[in-house]
């Protein structure tokens, strides 16, 4: 099974890629879909920080890869030639990925603070920071769990500061090529 990790800061558009990918007919699991689900199971509302909150304990009691150790029988689920992996936010996320797939590939996705926090505005999530302190909060956070390290790590690189169709044709192509799909 070859496994295509997505790293990237809050709405650096990572979930694009993933739509991209799903148009694709490749398979989507998204790790924070992992920790909305338990939120929702300790009843609490889906907001950035009490998913920031879940994570953090879920690292805290289980280890920094705790969310990839979740994910993977998810993936592993698809059963499919290609599956893509949403979300990476750690280093070690990425060795326990590795460790599991040797088909492993990640890309990261790169955009200015300025950019995501345009684009916050626009997406509407639940656990969307609206204001530019609590994006800068969760960044720290985040980059806390090692996603600094993990950008670092990426096999590819694809820089999001342009046009969205420019990016899809960008990550489109990319995505064709690391996953021996015909475009």
């Amino acid at each position: 099974m070859k496994v295509i990790g997505i790293v990237g800061m809050p709405a650096s558009g990572k979930g694009e890629v993933s739509r991209i990918a799903r148009d694709l007919g490749i398979p989507v699991v998204v790790m924070g879909d992992a920790i909305r689900e338990r939120v929702k199971e300790a009843g609490l509302l889906p907001t950035d920080a009490n998913c920031g909150a879940i994570a953090g304990k879920l690292r805290a009691d289980i280890g920094m890869d705790a969310i990839a150790r979740i994910t993977i029988p998810a993936i592993e689920a698809r059963a499919a030639q290609v599956v893509l992996v949403d979300g990476i936010r750690g280093d070690y996320e990425v060795a326990a990925f590795k460790e599991h797939f040797p088909d492993f590939t990640l890309i990261g996705i790169v955009s200015a603070f300025e950019t995501r926090y345009r684009r916050l505005a626009n997406r509407g999530r639940s656990d969307d920071s609206l204001t530019a302190e609590e994006l800068r909060v969760r960044d720290e956070r985040e980059l806390g769990w090692g996603l600094g390290r993990a950008l670092a790590l990426a096999d590819c690189r694809v820089v999001n500061e342009g046009t969205l169709e420019e990016f899809a044709v960008e990550v489109r192509a990319l995505l064709c090529r690391l996953g021996g799909i015909e475009e």
